[in-house]
């Protein structure tokens, strides 16, 4: 369970240049929902996956995840919950390392690290399974560089990659933004997949209206950093792509 309650974020408080980026917001979200937000450009977005994330701290309000109150956690002390794929396919993974080697480091993401981290010959077939799941023919170049690979492979190893450890929740940043149709729709199923075949926790932020309206069994409109509609899982299934539209219209 993710519990947001009366969440605001401000930049620049008291100056000329305040934004308000997210009001009083109240959200609760259920173990394994796949929620999608959207909204225009400036809408909060963003800025409230950073705050679930723990990129941002709130400037008001809590967040408990699974009952435990994480508000003034930061991000890489609220991992043990929370996976991330960004939009830009850079972010996600290391280029001068090998696939292996970036999946090694993703299966130690929430643990102690010390200098004699390795890789087993078990460690490296469980790798090999998961990438041969892409169908993406990478289960056989594991020791080429992740820097090597187009935009679209690196997206997809990273969502292999986010469930390398016990995470429950999975952030999903507009992750296909930066990529080519097809790279893109292959993201979007790999996603999907994941998130049913690991009972998954799961919130996707997108501008793209189609994946909005056939992914997540709940959909969120955000407006001027609160939540405008929330459709959740029979009256997601009511909307069409033109009601979609009409939000923006």
């Amino acid at each position: 369970m993710i519990k947001l309650s009366n969440i605001s974020k401000t930049f620049n408080t008291g100056k000329p240049n305040e934004v308000k980026a997210v009001q009083n917001l109240n959200l609760e979200i259920a173990p394994q929902d796949y929620v999608v937000i959207v909204g225009a450009n400036g809408s909060g977005k963003s800025t409230l996956l950073n705050l679930i994330a723990g990129s941002l701290l709130p400037s008001a309000g809590t967040i408990e995840i699974d009952g435990q109150l994480v508000t003034r956690l930061k991000d890489f002390e609220r991992s043990k919950w929370i996976a991330r794929v960004f939009q830009n396919p850079l972010s996600g993974t290391a280029p001068d390392l090998t696939i292996l080697d970036n999946f090694r480091l993703a299966a130690l993401r929430t643990q102690s690290k010390d200098l004699l981290i390795g890789t087993t010959a078990q460690f490296k077939a469980d790798v090999k399974d998961k990438v041969a799941l892409l169908g993406m023919g990478l289960e056989n170049k594991l020791d080429q560089d992740m820097g090597t690979l187009s935009g679209g492979q690196r997206q997809a190893l990273t969502l292999m990659m986010s469930v390398m450890d016990e995470c429950k929740i999975l952030l999903l940043d507009e992750p296909t933004a930066a990529l080519d149709p097809r790279s893109a729709d292959l993201v979007m199923k790999t996603a999907d997949r994941l998130i049913k075949d690991f009972k998954l926790t799961a919130i996707l932020i997108t501008h793209n209206l189609k994946d909005a309206h056939y992914y997540g069994n709940r959909l969120i409109l955000m407006r001027e950093g609160q939540i405008f509609k929330d459709y959740s899982c029979e009256s997601k299934l009511s909307l069409t792509q033109n009601d979609l539209f009409s939000w923006f219209s």
